[in-house]
């Protein structure tokens, strides 16, 4: 069967798995697949690695010459696995980790000498550059993907060819490329750029937002800043000090409430206060409480009482992952980081600002779609009964068609958030004659 033919010994899966697929068909039409590979590639397929492994001593054990060649690397996730460990502090964080890297698909990418690495779906030129060294991607500048000058935040795909240009006058990662990126590998190596590089200003940050925390919560510092106290949130984390501890929160490694809520479960057990349990929860719960928002539903972190943009470019919705970019004049415009702009705004790095959704707050958002389909009797109507049975406001709609009696349709509509817009999408999609319906960028 055309099409039907995949090569994991070329490319293996991370679990080490190898063997030739394909896809033949029978006698009387019916298809059946056919898995060819070595006894030792079979062994691994039966019982895993770990059992190649045992397989491999028992043999040598008994004296006896094994023809299974063992390389290092087969193990390599499970390392890495390890080195994940030793770096967050956070068991939460880490198991949130091994759970996307486990379960996440994967994209394979070459070298320009040919050399396969195997990289996170979604991954970028940034994520590549780190998988090759750490100090290619501290000095990275930019990248080529199949001989092309591209941005190095530009998702990558199978097959594709990328080349790292690097400058030894970098200044190091972006804070912004922890957005973009995907592999942990990557992300780990550039939190411990910034870990080393800025500790000084990490620990005032961190000591900073330690001391909000206790004043939001109703409580004096010299209350909770006594040493026993402190020492289990130190022990509970692994920190060996306290200006490790003050640095992890100023880089946003852990989160100030976490340190709080520990300090607080000491601090219960020699004090008697039936208003401490109530705190414990609120912090567990990381309650953002926030006064006078924006009514654009955006919270620009740093800065309060902002004047704050969504760009027409993009048409940010709740739900759409997004940065900031401070203008001349005109507050702090708000982009998804898939935006069209979006290379020429990380050009100028102090300009970018971290902003995040309030998701407490309930406001609308004007979306434009693009709806393209196939011309027929009564298609209007139906694009239009589609958006009201999902209950969505259409705020206006032009429909043309064209020679070859192609319709295109283009519609805005009133959402709340991400969700009620992809319903709106999916409804569109069900009508007669509609071949595509997109977001309009």
């Amino acid at each position: 069967m055309p099409g039907r033919f995949k090569d994991y010994i070329a490319v293996p899966k991370p679990n080490m798995y190898q063997s030739l697929h394909t896809t033949l068909i029978g006698e009387k039409g019916t298809p059946f697949e056919v898995q060819i590979r070595t006894w030792d590639m079979h062994r691994i397929a039966e019982f895993g690695i770990a059992a190649h492994w045992a397989y491999k001593e028992a043999n040598f054990a008994m004296g006896k010459k094994s023809n299974v060649k063992v390389e290092e690397d087969k193990l390599a996730w499970l390392r890495e696995t390890l080195e994940w460990q030793k770096e967050m502090q956070d068991p939460e964080e880490f198991l949130n980790t091994l759970k996307t890297e486990l379960f996440e698909d994967e994209v394979y990418v070459f070298t320009p000498k040919g050399d396969i690495k195997v990289l996170p779906a979604g991954a970028t030129p940034i994520d590549f550059a780190y998988s090759i060294h750490v100090q290619v991607g501290h000095r990275m500048t930019g990248c080529k993907i199949n001989s092309k000058m591209m941005p190095i935040i530009t998702k990558l795909k199978n097959g594709d060819i990328v080349e790292v240009i690097t400058s030894d006058n970098a200044k190091g990662p972006s804070r912004d490329w922890l957005k973009f990126i995907k592999s942990t590998s990557a992300r780990n190596k550039i939190q411990s750029w910034f870990k080393k590089e800025q500790r000084e200003e990490n620990i005032l940050k961190g000591k900073e937002l330690i001391e909000k925390e206790i004043k939001r919560i109703g409580m004096a510092s010299n209350e909770l800043h006594k040493m026993e106290y402190v020492q289990a949130a130190l022990d509970r984390y692994k920190y060996n000090s306290i200006d490790d501890m003050y640095a992890s929160v100023g880089f946003g490694a852990i989160t100030a409430g976490k340190i709080i809520a520990k300090i607080l479960e000491e601090y219960k057990k020699v004090n008697e206060d039936d208003q401490i349990e109530k705190k414990i929860e609120e912090l567990a719960k990381e309650k953002k409480v926030r006064n006078n928002l924006p009514k654009s539903g955006i919270i620009v972190k740093g800065i309060d009482n902002c004047l704050v943009k969504l760009s027409k470019c993009c048409n940010p919705v709740p739900g759409d992952n997004i940065i900031g970019y401070i203008t001349k004049g005109r507050g702090v415009s708000i982009h998804t980081t898939d935006c069209v702009n979006i290379k020429d705004l990380l050009q100028e790095e102090d300009r970018i600002i971290d902003v995040e959704w309030y998701n407490e707050k309930t406001s609308s958002y004007n979306v434009d779609i693009e709806v393209f389909s196939n011309d027929r009797n009564g298609l209007l109507a139906d694009i239009i009964k589609a958006i009201y049975d999902v209950k969505t406001k259409l705020v206006a709609i032009n429909s043309k068609v064209n020679k070859e009696k192609v319709v295109m349709t283009e519609i805005t509509i009133e959402v709340e958030n991400l969700e009620d817009l992809n319903k709106t999408l999916k409804s569109l999609r069900k009508v007669d004659s509609v071949f595509e319906v997109k977001r309009k960028k």
